[in-house]
């Protein structure tokens, strides 16, 4: 796996939260942000364990103003391409984080 690029690596992670359908109970309520986006997402079965962990993640690497963009990626993933692509500065810096973040949850979540 470690021919595998950094971006790959947090585009799969991306993908793989994009794939779970929304798990309608009492803990969406209480879940974190990146939680409810991965539970939310319309693509593929509900795995909540998955979505936990991604989320916990989430909430160690991320502020709680780029888990609500990182969240915006799972509707609209083009938002993510356009921040990887973007000459900004905040930009960049979010998209840094968001791979270290990519890295981990797959290290951590599986």
């Amino acid at each position: 796996m470690e021919s595998v690029g950094p971006v790959f690596r947090s585009s799969r992670v991306l993908c793989i939260c994009a794939c779970l359908t929304a798990a309608l109970t009492s803990s969406i309520a209480e879940a974190g942000t990146i939680e409810r986006a991965c539970l939310s997402s319309s693509r593929g079965a509900a795995q909540t364990r998955l979505c936990h962990c991604i989320g916990q993640v989430a909430e160690q690497r991320l502020t709680r103003s780029e888990q609500r963009t990182v969240a915006s990626w799972f509707e609209d993933p083009h938002r993510a391409q356009e921040a990887r692509q973007s000459v900004r500065n905040r930009d960049e810096a979010l998209w840094r984080k968001y791979q270290v973040f990519g890295t981990d949850a797959e290290r951590i979540c599986g």
